[in-house]
Formats: C-alpha cells, structure tokens, sequence
C-alpha cells in the first residue's frame, strides 16, 4: 500500500464539521504538515479556539475516515495532533486622528526612573521641533503634574468642533493631561480596575489633543488591566521598556515584554532603555561607577532581540530637575544647553533613537482593531 498526502486529504474529505456541516478540508482545519513513515500517517486538525465542543468527535471521525476510505492498515490512533487557530488582533480605531505616533513608555516594575523618562523624552522632542503630547496612565500613581511643576494647574474645557472637550495643561511645548490634574495629590486614588479604565479612556477620548507629531502614554509599572484599556482604546505605535541593570529589575522587564508581544496585546517594541546605568558625580562627567550592575538591560536587549536605545546615567541633577519641575531635557530649548552634560545628550540621543525607531520599522496606524480579552 502506497500512502500520499492527497490520499489523506481526499479521505478527510468525507469528514463533516459539526459545527456546519462542511468538511474538514473545506474548512481549512487540516494543517499542510502532512507526514508518512510507511503505514504510519500524522497530521494536525485546525480549531478555532480550545473550549470548541467537537473536538474529541472531530478527531475520532478523521481517524475512522483513514481506516474507511484508505486501508485499516494506516497506524492513524493518536497520530492527529490538535491546534488551535491564534487570535485575530488588529489595531483600534483611532480617536485620535491628528496624532501621527502614539508611544508607550512603560517598565516592568515600579521605581525604575520610567516616569522621568517619559517627561524628559516628551519634553526632548519638543525641543526638536515636534508636536508632542503626554498623557499619565499611571492612575494610582501620576507624576507627571509635579515633574511639570503644574500641581496646581486646574483643567478647562474648550469648545471646538460642535462640542466641549477637555483641553490639556500646556508646558514646555508639552500638552499634557493626568488624573493627577482632578484628584486630591495627597489622597490615595481608591479605585477599582473598571473606574480606573473608565477614566483614563476619558482623558484620552475626551480631550483636544489636535495635531501631534507623537503621543507619550507614562504607563502604570507592571502589567494590569490598565495596559490592555490602552491598546483595546488606541492604536499604540510601540513601546518603549524601561529597566535600570539590575536583575529584579530585568526580571520583570522581561515580563511586560512577554506581554506586549502576547497574541492579546501585539503591539511592536520599540526598544529598551537602560536607566541608572552606571553613577556619573557632576564635578567628573567621563566617570563611571556601576552601582546596580553593568550593562544587564543591554544583554536583555541583545537576548530578546531588541533596540538597546540608550543608557541613561544616574545623576543627582535629573532627580533633582524633576523635583522642581523642571526636567533636565528643558535645557536642550535653552542657552544653558551644554554638549558635554551627559543627562542632557542621553535623553537628546534617546528622542532621537525612538524617531529612528519608528522610522525604521515605518509602522502606520491602521484603521481598525479589534482585542482579544479573554
């Protein structure tokens, strides 16, 4: 007896999905990984998802076809392997059609500078020349207001198109929103997953953002329900990780990377930066000392295959910048800009690795999206 992968797929054929009385072959449910060893035959059949009822029957029916229509010699008994078809994940709507790029800047863990980042990188790119945007996801946590030294800021509302849209806090060429903008800034936020999405979602889609160049979002560390409200509301460009060298910190980093990449979010990054790199004293900028380890965000970069956009340094001054409200990147608009300051050129060459970024992998906004959640 001669066996030959039509021979399989002409006897499938004979098999009726339950679920709608077409065959198996019709239904494109038999993989094109056909194999024979002599009498020995195995193939995969294609679910749609695991809870489907039929798949036992389904199985067994292919294995009787074999027997019935090719020979009862075929060794076919738990030879079907069985898989399922991964989720179709496009990109959302956008609500924001004026903005060009919409970045995600977010870190495994809290306590990894990523805040300061998203800030100084907003503020960086402005001073390029860009229309920039920031909005502070982190509900439980906003910083953005007192790095901008806009605490006291109160939000209004502006009248454009036919309605009244929050309009956001402006500051350093930055507009800028935060739930830091509406709540007590010494009072715990005490809110439950579904409130907290349903008012991010509200400064997002609620907001006149008009036109921008790019939209940061200063995620919330970790990964939460948070994350996924944000890639099910806006068409996110990529994602910018950001770890300091320590292997806690890295851990997790890995993490919120796996999650990004996962089949429920899919959304491209666009590199990791490595924060508090190595301690550089003010008086001696060319030293270095590698107080938290050295260089692991870049092996997780070169391990995982990803952009190492940059290293920032650990310097008193960028603490103390934001402090004041003031970022560090507010001299690259200013005379007082100095080439040599290793602060001000790290977050410089990362706005400008995070333009090349996007450039390079030349990711457009589709027009639609649509998330699994379950």
């Amino acid at each position: 007896m001669t066996l030959y992968p039509n021979l399989i797929i002409d006897a499938l054929r004979n098999v009726k999905y339950p679920g709608n009385g077409k065959s198996l072959v019709d239904n494109e449910m038999i993989e094109d990984d056909i194999r024979i060893d002599g009498n020995k035959v195995s193939f995969s059949i294609i679910f749609d998802k695991p809870t489907d009822p039929f798949v036992k029957s389904v199985v067994r029916s292919a294995e009787a076809a074999i027997k019935a229509y090719i020979s009862p010699d075929v060794d076919i008994k738990d030879n079907i392997a069985v898989k399922f078809r991964r989720p179709v994940v496009e990109k959302p709507v956008n609500p924001l059609p004026g903005v060009k790029n919409i970045i995600g800047i977010s870190s495994g863990k809290g306590g990894v500078g990523k805040s300061t980042v998203a800030a100084n990188v907003a503020i960086a790119l402005a001073a390029k020349g860009y229309k920039v945007g920031l909005l502070d996801a982190d509900i439980f946590g906003p910083s953005v207001p007192k790095m901008f030294g806009v605490e006291g800021e109160q939000l209004y509302m502006v009248n454009k198109e036919g309605r009244d849209w929050i309009e956001p806090v402006e500051k350093y060429g930055v507009k800028m929103l935060s739930i830091g903008f509406v709540v007590d800034k010494d009072s715990a936020v005490l809110w439950r997953g579904g409130m907290a999405s349903n008012a991010l979602k509200q400064l997002i889609t609620d907001a006149w953002w008009g036109d921008l160049d790019y939209f940061l979002i200063d995620m919330p560390p970790g990964t939460s329900d948070i994350h996924l409200t944000l890639v099910q509301t806006l068409p996110i460009t990529g994602v910018v990780v950001v770890s300091t060298p320590q292997q806690v910190a890295l851990a997790d980093a890995r993490k919120g990377i796996a999650m990004f990449r996962g089949d429920k979010v899919n959304v491209p990054i666009l590199g990791i930066v490595e924060n508090m790199a190595w301690f550089t004293p003010a008086p001696h900028p060319e030293e270095r000392y590698y107080i938290f380890g050295n260089g692991g965000a870049v092996k997780l970069a070169e391990e995982l295959g990803v952009n190492l956009l940059a290293q920032i340094p650990l310097v008193a001054d960028i603490c103390n910048d934001a402090d004041c409200g003031a970022p560090t990147s507010t001299l690259l608009a200013t005379s007082e800009a100095d080439s040599t300051n290793p602060e001000v050129k790290a977050f410089s060459g990362l706005a400008d690795a995070i333009v090349e970024a996007i450039e390079v992998r030349n990711i457009t906004l589709p027009p639609t999206h649509k998330v699994e959640t379950h």
